[in-house]
């Protein structure tokens, strides 16, 4: 056989299997099910709902659903509870429809636009979304009128972006937020000025305009599995979202995520300025865990960033206690540290690898909670360094101390003894390390001078529990 044909043969084979290949990918392709997850929103629209929606549609990202339903009976509840449920919504790029039943008050109006297409029960309603006033013992009232204008100008803006944005009529979703605004179609007025518009489910799919187009509702339809049925999955995977008491838990945490971040910090200070491993390390630690543990139950993020966390907390320990001195082990430990309580609280993108960086908005709660973390526990450390030390209670929570020749010295004690005195550096102070004075080691630090391994020193005062030290050149 010549070269040609052998080239025609093997072409010819390469041919055929690549259209085998071809037709086995594609009637994979055609018996792979359908999958739909629905999301039930059938409560005030408060922050425990939050934790649902974003789970329900990190899931549905995540296993690359095909549609996602939102199961509609609610009376409404808090603004910005409603922003940041439409924020989470709009993350999942697929089918979004909004199933009413058996009715989407206000919020609810809000949230069903976030979606592609809605869908109604029998006797269901949509509307009345104009935003009220609740006083602290829950009841509802009529704003002032300044403060009505200027809720409901940003509320309506805010809405009619999202309406437009997922094929839905703008000026129908404003005559629901704000009774200044008349809906008119055609010569039929459907709300007059001084009315907010609240529709039935046979109401809000009556066609108007030319195009024709429906007013608000894709159609009635009486059960989810007709609604399915009517979209056009013939047998899908339906997964239902369903709420846990982990997520009511992790509503309740994260309300305390400022408070367990100053206890896991003063926690850890403690420990660090006491001997042995005591109560304070363990309460730091377990605050620390509680604080990580809610980010993951809200679905936050995952459990990766306790790991880095813990990482950055062993960096820290290896500068303070093996490599004295040795700056960029501890400072890489504290950065560490502070980017995982950061990304502990920031609403990961699923679809997006574990290194994304987060956006501003992403970022701005986090961030508040972390200064003001950082703010209270700086003011703690302070007030404990000066006042907790004298006091009993003080001695009874942390471990007995080492002994030996190489025990810890109290503050009084190293003020009284140590001034004056001349050591040995045991490591490079830069500034901080560690110095042998007899048969006593504790740390020290310099005034920013360099002093190398082997150095004499001399101690000139003290900075909070380390002592100062300087170089003697003989």
């Amino acid at each position: 056989m010549t070269f040609s044909k052998w080239l025609f043969v093997y072409f010819s084979l390469l041919s055929g299997l690549s259209q085998f290949v071809h037709g086995a990918d594609t009637k994979i392709q055609s018996i792979q099910k359908e999958k739909i997850y629905i999301i039930p929103i059938r409560e005030d629209i408060m922050p425990p709902l939050t934790y649902l929606v974003r789970r329900g549609v990190k899931e549905a990202i995540a296993s690359k659903a095909d549609c996602l339903i939102l199961d509609m009976d609610t009376n409404g509840g808090r603004v910005d509870v409603t922003q940041e449920i439409i924020q989470i919504i709009t993350k999942f790029k697929g089918r979004k429809v909004t199933y009413i039943n058996t009715k989407a008050f206000s919020a609810g109006a809000f949230i069903s636009v976030a979606t592609n297409e809605i869908y109604m029960s029998p006797v269901s309603v949509i509307g009345a979304a104009a935003p009220i006033m609740v006083s602290p013992g829950g009841g509802a009232s009529e704003m002032p009128n300044t403060m009505e204008v200027k809720m409901t100008s940003g509320i309506s803006a805010l809405i009619r972006a999202t309406a437009e944005e997922n094929g839905h009529d703008p000026a129908v979703v404003e005559a629901m937020i704000d009774k200044s605004k008349e809906l008119k179609k055609g010569d039929k007025v459907l709300s007059e000025k001084g009315q907010i518009l609240t529709l039935t489910n046979k109401e809000a799919e009556i066609t108007y305009g030319d195009p024709p187009k429906k007013l608000m509702s894709y159609g009635t339809v009486n059960s989810q599995a007709e609604l399915i049925e009517v979209l056009g999955y013939a047998n899908p995977e339906v997964i239902r979202i369903t709420p846990t008491g982990a997520e009511k838990a992790g509503t309740w945490i994260n309300k305390i995520s400022a408070i367990l971040l100053i206890a896991g910090i003063l926690g850890v200070y403690l420990e660090f300025k006491t001997p042995g491993f005591g109560l304070p390390g363990i309460l730091g630690l377990a605050a620390f865990a509680v604080y990580f543990l809610g980010g993951y139950i809200a679905g936050l993020s995952g459990l990766e960033w306790a790991a880095f966390f813990v990482i950055g907390l062993f960096l820290l320990i290896v500068e303070l206690f093996l490599l004295p001195g040795l700056f960029v082990v501890g400072l890489s430990g504290i950065l560490l540290m502070l980017w995982s309580v950061l990304m502990g609280l920031v609403d990961m993108d699923p679809s997006l690898p574990v290194w994304q960086m987060p956006s501003y908005g992403q970022f701005k709660y986090p961030l508040q909670v972390l200064l003001t973390a950082i703010s209270g526990s700086t003011l703690l450390m302070i007030l404990l360094s000066s006042v907790l030390p004298k006091t009993q209670l003080f001695h009874q929570l942390i471990s007995k101390a080492t002994s030996g020749d190489q025990g810890i010295l109290s503050r009084e004690k190293k003020e009284k003894d140590l001034l004056g005195l001349t050591g040995v550096a045991l490591s490079p102070l830069g500034p901080g390390g560690k110095a042998r004075f007899g048969d006593t080691i504790i740390d020290v630090v310099t005034n920013g001078n360099m002093v190398a391994t082997g150095a004499k020193v001399r101690v000139i005062g003290f900075s909070t529990s380390d002592a100062v030290v300087e170089e003697i050149n003989y």
